[in-house]
């Protein structure tokens, strides 16, 4: 087992136990032999202390651990002598009794911390690592959280989420279709659709009256403020219904 807690899980309840954390190395500070790691993960940061009881083998892992090393650290949970009012673990330290180094990293070529000193064209370069920033993390698990949401709310009202096909023919819509060729049939190509609403006609008639997806769309347009020519729409259809209805049910989904 590479880890029995996640960075952001301990407490004070946790004191005195044996625990082992992986993450990565936010930040080393060291004053002589006594080495103090904040360890990282999706969950939180954890302060991890090397100090001269800990040997001298232990002394020099920590010493050539560097930003965004992954590492695995296990030791005893104890509390803090100056705590961090602003972390959730910031009650506790685990003072290390071994350091094994996962993976070594070259030094970033940005800071990991919600506010980057990358601008935007080096970031997107490296965006393996402005995902592991604070905001944008935040920003991808709200996204999961609302589309789990999304599906609970809608498979409650009795909506079936139904997938549809990508590879399709052309369809008369508002901008350029991105065409993918058949490789079974040469000269032919296949179009991504523009929107999700294809098949529509297809479902209704079929008696699948209430359904919706969470859908890529494609459009070979004109970038603008919040689309780029791949996106998500979420999609819902309704049969036997009035405005009044529409209005009611997507208010609720809203809210």
């Amino acid at each position: 087992m590479y880890r029995t807690h996640t960075c952001g899980q301990l407490r004070l309840t946790d004191a005195g136990q044996n625990v082992t954390l992986a993450g990565w190395v936010q930040s080393k500070r060291q004053f002589g032999s006594l080495i103090f790691l904040d360890i990282r993960d999706r969950y939180g940061i954890t302060q991890v202390v090397v100090d001269p009881d800990s040997g001298t083998d232990m002394q020099k892992i920590a010493d050539s651990l560097g930003r965004e090393f992954v590492i695995q650290a296990s030791g005893a949970v104890r509390e803090r002598q100056a705590k961090n009012a602003d972390r959730e673990t910031g009650d506790v330290e685990v003072f290390a009794k071994t350091i094994k180094v996962l993976n070594a990293a070259k030094t970033p070529p940005f800071t990991i911390e919600d506010e980057s000193d990358g601008g935007e064209d080096i970031r997107m370069q490296y965006r393996y690592l402005d995902l592991r920033r604070g905001p944008l993390q935040n920003a991808i698990i709200f996204r999961s959280k609302m589309a789990q949401a999304i599906r609970s709310h809608l498979s409650e009202e009795g909506f079936l989420e139904i997938e549809t096909p990508v590879l399709i023919k052309s369809t008369p819509e508002g901008a350029r279709d991105f065409v993918v060729p058949s490789r079974m049939n040469p000269g032919n190509f296949y179009a991504l659709p523009q929107s999700p609403q294809t098949f529509k006609q297809l479902l209704m008639v079929s008696g699948y009256d209430k359904y919706f997806q969470i859908v890529k769309c494609f459009r070979d347009e004109d970038l603008r403020a919040d689309r780029q020519p791949e996106f998500t729409q979420i999609d819902c259809e309704m049969a036997f219904v009035e405005q009044e209805d529409i209005l009611n049910q997507f208010e609720g989904l809203t809210r």
